[in-house]
């Protein structure tokens, strides 16, 4: 009788629990809940490939920031530890080149610590701070990079005027991305290393910034193994010329002669990322040989000091190539490249010529770090933030080494993601990603999103976004159709190129491809569609709404693009504008392409619309939503304004990002449900 109760007993307990379980694991995403997850960043092995350093970054939603703190733990796998305990950013992280110290950027000084985190000393005392730093793998030098100041300000011309608050503006580029230009540039100093003795700024009164403003960073920069020479990335150019050029250089600089001499002077077009051969005698950098195309093919390039030659490896490789990193023999060299909406590892043999994919899956590789015969990686996909991996540098063969985010996210539903190919107007395959709801029931209707990719070249892959996350909003009940359409990557250069100066053409009957066949569904409520982007997506939802023919009910545009003639006077980056639609509208050649600019087709909107904006967002100045607002207002169309005075193309801020996903899913909620 004891034994039966006891059993009864226990087995009330496992149903019980299993049922609480059962009710925990229906927590859907929220944006409170997307502010709690941890943000891996600059994943690095030690030099004996043994140890893995790390940048976490948590949230405060009620401070409204985020602190970065260092991590490592064993390369093999095992328990991570946190190494700083401070309460501002540590950055910049690397291993020193003889594996004893770990280097860090900390309230903008250089600052060392033993790789557990112990005998934390401050290195660098330099005047004005740093931005960044490399070690000489010899540690005989370290360089790093400062603001200098070069140019004028309204008191240096009027020293009587000391309280004049204005810029005066005589040449292009007086505005970039999200920052207004100043006296300032980027330099880069070479020093003595530990002392920071004997400072050498390579770069002494040029008007040029290294790295380059605003994709570049610290890893464009790098010492020769010998520690002789320093390579780094930079666009010798100002105000006109640079607005309308994309000719950066790999450059070269001699510590012994003080030369600088342009590597890659004969193209025109972006050169990007070298890095050096473990001996020294090659380098491998990016290249994009068309002037002026800031998405074209990056190139795998190869250039031997020896014999002055350079060598391209991509000829007979569709895709770009990034994140070089050389086997420790030299022969071969790892790199990240797409394939069908996802970033796999690919190998190139030298000697052979030849180029192998290594990684497969449904997935994004980020960054990858090797060591000997010790490959990790960085990973997300649409499923998961991103986790740090181990990868079998001969079969390929992934093991998870870290799950940051496992106890956060051990309670919620995960959203379940379907491949489509579907046929465009053009007769062509078109992959479509079909995000369904968690607990999705195929025979229940949904209402349905179609998600415009921005860019307007940046593929829809599997990114783990903290904007446009495909949890959250598949979470709240919906069925999201996000089409790689024309002039997305990694289906090949023909169909990445192909949207340059066809705005409005064949990418958005590939939209409407893509949401007209998913429409055929039996869980699509066709009565219940929705569309939504950013950028040139957000563009694309202008567009559309004034040539959707009634399939949507509601528009979500951010950022867009809505009067093709105002923005091109008024966007920075002049060869951008002239690359993607041709050129000025002021010339008849480009009549065409401002005809199909979405403030044009205003007069047929008819649909409710949320417009979105950062005030600091200098690529697409915040004026193109409110000429739309305006438009959707005067023709008295339900509309909505929701402006950002301190945010740029992006919002980052904690609360900010918030407000824009309740605001969102408000708003998609109000006229889809």
């Amino acid at each position: 009788m004891k034994n039966k109760t006891f059993f009864l007993i226990f087995l009330s307990t496992v149903l019980m629990n299993a049922m609480i379980n059962a009710q925990e694991k229906i927590e859907i995403y929220t944006p409170e809940l997307l502010w709690k997850l941890g943000r891996l960043s600059n994943v690095k092995l030690s030099p004996d490939g043994k140890t893995i350093l790390f940048s976490i970054t948590y949230y405060n939603v009620e401070e409204n920031k985020g602190n970065t703190d260092l991590y490592v733990m064993p390369a093999q796998g095992g328990a991570y530890k946190k190494i700083t305990h401070t309460p501002a950013h540590e950055y910049n992280a690397c291993w020193r080149p003889d594996g004893k110290k770990i280097g860090y950027i900390y309230e903008d000084q250089l600052w060392e610590m033993n790789a557990d985190g112990s005998n934390n000393i401050q290195i660098s005392k330099v005047e004005g701070g740093i931005t960044g730093f490399v070690y000489d793998p010899t540690l005989q030098r370290i360089l790093y990079t400062k603001d200098v100041k070069i140019d004028q300000t309204v008191q240096d011309v009027y020293p009587d005027l000391p309280k004049a608050n204005a810029k005066i503006i005589d040449d292009l580029m007086y505005r970039h991305w999200n920052r207004w230009e100043d006296e300032m540039y980027s330099h880069i100093f070479i020093a003595n290393y530990p002392d920071f003795s004997q400072e050498i700024d390579i770069m002494k009164g040029e008007r040029y910034e290294s790295p380059m403003f605003p994709g570049g960073d610290i890893s464009d920069i790098s010492f020769s193994p010998d520690g002789k020479n320093v390579l780094y990335v930079c666009k010798k150019m100002s105000g006109k010329e640079y607005a309308t050029s994309t000719n950066s250089g790999v450059y070269m600089y001699s510590i012994s002669t003080a030369k600088t001499t342009n590597l890659t002077e004969s193209n025109k077009g972006y050169d990007l990322s070298p890095v050096f051969s473990p001996d020294g005698k090659q380098m491998v950098w990016a290249s994009m040989f068309t002037p002026g195309f800031e998405s074209d093919k990056l190139n795998i390039m190869l250039y031997d000091f020896q014999k002055n030659t350079a060598k391209n490896y991509s000829e007979h490789f569709e895709e770009s190539a990034s994140n070089f990193t050389f086997s420790s023999d030299g022969k071969k060299i790892y790199f990240i490249s797409g394939i069908h909406a996802t970033y796999q590892i690919f190998v190139l043999d030298i000697a052979k010529n030849t180029i192998t994919q290594l990684t497969q899956g449904t997935h994004d590789y980020k960054s990858i770090s090797l060591q000997g015969k010790t490959l990790i990686g960085v990973k997300e996909s649409m499923l998961e933030p991103a986790d740090i991996y181990s990868i079998n540098i001969k079969t390929g063969k992934e093991t998870r080494l870290t799950t940051i985010n496992q106890e956060v996210l051990k309670t919620v539903a995960s959203i379940q993601v379907e491949k489509r190919w579907i046929t465009t107007t053009d007769n062509k395959k078109m992959l479509v990603w079909v995000i369904l709801p968690p607990n999705f029931d195929k025979t229940k209707k949904y209402p349905t999103i179609l998600y415009c990719q921005g860019g307007p070249q940046q593929a829809i892959s599997q990114f783990f976004s903290y904007r446009w996350n495909f949890q959250m909003l598949a979470s709240r009940g919906y069925v999201i159709v996000a089409p790689n359409r024309r002039g997305l990557p990694t289906f090949g250069k023909e169909w990445n190129d192909q949207i340059s100066k066809d705005y409005g053409g064949q990418n958005m009957k590939d939209y409407l491809s893509a949401i007209d066949e998913l429409a055929k569904e039996p869980y699509v409520d066709e009565n219940k569609l929705g569309c939504v982007g950013a950028s040139y997506g957000g563009f694309s939802t202008f567009w559309l709404a004034g040539n959707h023919n009634k399939r949507f009910k509601t528009f979500i545009s951010h950022c867009g693009m809505f009067n093709l003639e105002s923005w091109y006077g008024s966007t920075e980056e002049m060869f951008f504008a002239n690359h993607d639609l041709g050129g000025p509208y002021w010339d008849e050649k480009n009549k065409n392409i401002y005809d199909i600019s979405p403030h044009k087709f205003a007069k047929n909107w008819d649909t409710p619309i949320l417009i979105i904006h950062g005030g600091y967002d200098f690529r697409i100045p915040y004026t193109q939503s409110m000429e739309a607002f305006n438009a959707a207002q005067l023709q008295n169309i339900p509309s909505r304004f929701l402006y950002y005075p301190d945010e740029t193309h992006f919002v980052t801020k904690p609360q900010n990002s918030i407000l824009w996903q309740r605001e969102f899913m408000g708003w998609l909620d109000k006229w889809l449900k």
